[in-house]
Parts: C-alpha cells; sequence; structure tokens
C-alpha cells in the first residue's frame, strides 16, 4: 500500500492517504466498483472500519499496482519442495509488504513426464497464505473453473472472503491443460464450450454473493435456491484471464472487473484490449472500470542499471493501458534483490 500524504488546492478539504487494514482496501473497492467515478485507488478522510462499511470518499486517484506471483511447484532446483513454501519463510516477511497481492496457480501436479513436480492444491494454499499474511489481497493466477462445481466455487470464495477480511479476488478462466482434465476424472469439452461455461460460472457467484435465495438456469448450469451463507459485506472482484479474441475476451468485458493478461507486442496487447473495452461498452459498462492486469516474468535486479532496465520495461506497459502487473521472478533464494526491485522500481513507479 502507498503511505504517505495527499491534498487538494487550497479550499478543498485535505486528505491523508495512509496504511490503513485491507478491510479498509477492500471497502475501497466495493466503493470503486459502485461508481465509474470513485474507480481504481480511493483516499479517504476516515472510516468506520466495517460499520456498514462507512467511509467518506474524497478523491480517486490512479495507482500502480504490484502483485507477486509465488510458484506452488516444486522442482530439482527446489530439492522438489514447493517453492511459495520456501518463500513464505524466507522472502515473504519482507517482500511481501511492497506488494499489493499475492497470486499462485491452480493446477494438480507439475509439467515434467513422469509428475515429481508436485503442485499444491490452490485453494488450501492461498487460505493458509491469508492466515499467514494479514495485508495483502488475494488471487488465484487463475482457477481453471472445470475443476470444481460452480456452486462450490462461488461458497469457497464466499467463505475466503469472510475469513480473510475482504481481501480476496476470485481469479477464473476457462482452463486449458487437456492432460490434467483426464487424469482427474474432469469433463473437458471444447474451449467454446468451457468459455460459455465460464460466463455462467461468474454470473452464478454473484448470484450467490449477493442474493438470499439465489437461483439459476443456463445452458450448461443451474441453481436452486443455492445459499452461500454467510455472504461477505464486501462482493469479491471478479479477475478473468484470458486472450481469447473470438469469446473470451468479450466475455472479460461483459463480466470481469480484472482482466489479466500476457503481453506478446504492442500491437496484440492494444488490439485485445479494444475487445474488452468494446465489450464493456456493449454492454453498458465504463471500459475502464476493467482493470488491465499484466503477468510479466523475469529475473530480480542485481544492479542499479537492471532495475533501470525494469522501470523502463514497465512503463511502457504501462501507457499501453496495464495498470496492475503481476510479477513472476521463479525462485529467488535471496530478499536482498526483492527489496532493491521494491526500492528502486516499485517505489518510482508509484510515485509518477
Amino acid at each position: 500500500m502507498a503511505h504517505g500524504e495527499a491534498g487538494r488546492d487550497s479550499g478543498d478539504v485535505a486528505v491523508n492517504v495512509v496504511n490503513e487494514t485491507w478491510s479498509m482496501v477492500a471497502a475501497e473497492a466495493a466503493v470503486a466498483r459502485s461508481s465509474p467515478t470513485a474507480r481504481r485507488r480511493t483516499v479517504y478522510e476516515k472510516t468506520d472500519c466495517l460499520s456498514g462499511l462507512e467511509v467518506a470518499i474524497c478523491q480517486s486517484v490512479h495507482m500502480t499496482k504490484f502483485g507477486w506471483l509465488s510458484p506452488v511447484a516444486g522442482h530439482a532446483g527446489s530439492d522438489f519442495q514447493p517453492i511459495v513454501m520456501y518463500q513464505e519463510e524466507r522472502i515473504f516477511p519482507q517482500a511481501l509488504p511492497h506488494f499489493d497481492s499475492l497470486w499462485i496457480a491452480d493446477h494438480f501436479y507439475g509439467f515434467d513426464a513422469d509428475k515429481k513436480e508436485g503442485f499444491l492444491e490452490a485453494w488450501v494454499t492461498l487460505t493458509w497464505l491469508a492466515a499467514r499474511f494479514p495485508d495483502i489481497l488475494l488471487c488465484h493466477h487463475v482457477l481453471g473453473h472445470g475443476y470444481r462445481n460452480p456452486a462450490l466455487t462461488a461458497k469457497m470464495a464466499s467463505t475466503l472472503q469472510v475469513l480473510s477480511g475482504n481481501r480476496f479476488i476470485l481469479g477464473i478462466g476457462g482452463g486449458w491443460r487437456k492432460d490434467e482434465y483426464d487424469s482427474y476424472g474432469y469433463d473437458f469439452p471444447s474451449a467454446a464450450t468451457r468459455l460459455h461455461q465460464l460466463e455462467e460460472v461468474v454470473q452464478i457467484c454473484r448470484l450467490m454473493w449477493t442474493e438470499e435465495h439465489p437461483t439459476f438456469t443456463g445452458g450448461h448450469f443451474s441453481i436452486d435456491n443455492a445459499a452461500a451463507t454467510p455472504r461477505p459485506d464486501v462482493v469479491p472482484p471478479i479477475c478473468i484471464g484470458s486472450s481469447g479474441e473470438q469469446i473470451g475476451l468479450p466475455i472479460v468485458g461483459r463480466q470481469a472487473d480484472i482482466w489479466n493478461g500476457h503481453h506478446r507486442s504492442d500491437e496484440a496487447w492494444l488490439r485485445m484490449r479494444d475487445i474488452v473495452h468494446s465489450a464493456a461498452s456493449d454492454a453498458g459498462r465504463d471500459p475502464f472500470d476493467v482493470e488491465c492486469s499484466i503477468t510479466v516474468a523475469g529475473d530480480l535486479p542485481t544492479s542499479d542499471a537492471a532495475s533501470e532496465e525494469w522501470v523502463e520495461r514497465l512503463t511502457h506497459l504501462r501507457s499501453l493501458g496495464a495498470e496492475h502487473f503481476i510479477m513472476d521472478f521463479g525462485h529467488p533464494l535471496d530478499v536482498e534483490p526483492v527489496l532493491r526491485f521494491a526500492e528502486q522500481v516499485i517505489g518510482p513507479m508509484r510515485a509518477n
């Protein structure tokens, strides 16, 4: 989170940006979603913490956000210990205070032929991290919706939102890894079908988070009086990971609060972003209510010059509309380069 103070011109109300609890962050998100003019980070004069989420909105400010993608896999380079376990002990205590969000993938085993590279289960792992680190937003990168029944997904999300103090973001997608579906006995229909199913999953989740007696009948899924109490005070934002230009990205524009994508080229990114914006407009939404997050992989900097290269790279992506950088640094063994990244990359980019 940002620290410091911000004020308006003379005659306006002076407001503070403070390192509040993440319950307040969730309140910010709720208010931001309630009005197109109050989007992104919101600056508060005061809050009556979690008493009906009563807040006083003074102004909205744009802020670049940084997420940490932690590998839940274990491989030969980590002695087959899931890397997230190493990071939880040796990296996160000093690193996470500098980041806005923490992300983990959703798979059941690794990508080696012998399946020795284990994967920790995504929901259990994220819940463990939620308890260990109470001041960070939490998201999957991203769930394959076909691994879990839609109503169960909604119930699990509602529960984690309540238990985490409103820090959960539902990251979800159409799924892609056919061998994993086959191994675990899940159906794996066509990509088009999986994406149409995804849209119904999102609709079911929002109904179960907001209605006392939610009922839904779609082309693929249905629920009947599927109560999910206790419902969360703050509806979790939904992040959809997709790059499909025909079906997936239009769903993002219609349904998502956050889009997670990858940068292959400027031309491809802008084309995908424009599809999202167009679909949002067609659905009667403000296109800029869909936050653009982008996953960026690379090595942590070990010199001032390397940090400058990171700033240049991320500044360019920000000029293309990226707002939330999901950083994939692999398996750093030492926290020092993380702190360098925080000081020399995150700090300057948040300041500008």
